[in-house]
């Protein structure tokens, strides 16, 4: 892809994340999220954008398999605008939490989507990297369940089976999708050292240790958000239960 066709297809994805934002802000809001409308549409718009790219990222690998085996130079025009797409959305994102949430309050986020748009930017103007960029999106996978998981909570569904069955899958896709797929292209960054430019192994190995701590830290809210709470309430109800029955 050129750059007036990179530049095109950003630009694109910035609005079409825009109208998809203001078309859920047309339909009927759960009555215990109508508080906080602003993240409801927000966390609905990043579920569809990681519904798309997680399925496009898959595909990419599907369709042209032989990026799996050089991640620097072979990639296609499909996962080219893949890259180029997710950048839009990222844009996106970040300048919607400018406008509409205090920085105070979304400054990891901010600071997450800055490195994203970096690194991704790189890929598709050098167009190096994409493959390895791609990789990154199979994160989306896990994406998908855990936007649905904040989805469910704000439509005060946090009790309901469906909520933790899909507790359960997030757990599963976020180590599968996540925690390997970071730790396969640290490992994938540092055996192909010799390889990359310093500047891009430089930008690569921050962005990959800023991305694994944030998501180390975010496995450990989920933990004891959905199992280590949940168990810690049944304890609490079968000893409520023994007093009753003394």
């Amino acid at each position: 892809m050129e750059l007036n066709s990179v530049i095109l297809t950003t630009g694109s994805s910035v609005g079409f994340f825009k109208l998809v934002n203001y078309g859920l802000g047309k339909l009927p809001l759960p009555e215990t999220a109508r508080r906080n409308a602003w993240k409801w549409k927000n966390i609905s718009t990043s579920f569809v954008h990681s519904l798309i790219t997680g399925v496009w990222s898959v595909l990419c690998f599907c369709m042209h398999p032989q990026m799996a085996e050089d991640l620097i130079e072979t990639h296609s025009v499909f996962s080219h605008a893949l890259v180029s797409v997710s950048i839009g959305y990222f844009i996106y994102d970040f300048l919607d939490m400018v406008i509409n949430q205090k920085i105070g309050n979304s400054w990891e986020l901010l600071f997450h989507h800055v490195v994203v748009i970096t690194c991704f930017g790189i890929s598709v103007l050098t167009c190096r990297y994409v493959g390895f960029a791609v990789v990154a999106l199979l994160v989306e996978i896990n994406s998908v369940f855990l936007h649905l998981r904040q989805v469910l909570r704000m439509a005060n569904l946090a009790k309901s089976t469906f909520y933790r069955v899909n507790s359960m899958i997030n757990l599963g896709t976020y180590v599968v999708f996540r925690i390997n797929t970071l730790a396969w292209m640290t490992r994938w960054l540092v055996l192909n050292r010799d390889l990359i430019p310093l500047f891009s192994y430089t930008i690569g190995s921050v962005g990959l240790a800023i991305m694994t701590a944030m998501n180390i830290v975010l496995f450990y809210r989920l933990m004891r958000s959905d199992f280590m709470k949940a168990s810690r309430e049944k304890e609490l109800r079968k000893e409520r239960e023994k007093e009753k029955d003394m």
